[in-house]
């Protein structure tokens, strides 16, 4: 099993751990897009709790990777994400945070 796949496979067992259903294909997908990032310790998680870390990933994903609006729609998606990967979860994994958005509003085309 290649570095990668492992990567995958940890990402839907810690899904599976939140009770989220998933697309496979697509979170292999999303994960993909990530590039080397999923292999940095700390570039691999995103810190619900840290309104920098989360205005990056407002901007780098979802305004400049999947060419949307910036509005309260970005926020209320991200807010909700957080939600669903808890609080005191301490790994909220980019790949799945990144998933959830993509599904939250709709970008499932994009990959």
């Amino acid at each position: 099993m290649s570095k990668f796949d492992e990567k995958v496979a940890l990402y839907q067992e810690a899904m599976k751990g939140l009770g989220i259903s998933f697309n496979a294909d697509l979170l292999s997908k999303v994960t993909k897009g990530l590039g080397p990032s999923i292999y940095k310790k700390d570039a691999e998680t995103v810190s619900g709790s840290d309104a920098k870390e989360l205005a990056t990933v407002k901007n780098n994903f979802l305004i400049k990777k999947l060419g949307l609006s910036d509005g309260p729609k970005l926020d209320n998606a991200i807010a909700s994400v957080m939600e669903k990967m808890g609080k005191s979860n301490r790994n909220k994994y980019r790949a799945i945070v990144y998933y959830l958005l993509v599904k939250e509003l709709g970008q499932e085309s994009k990959y």
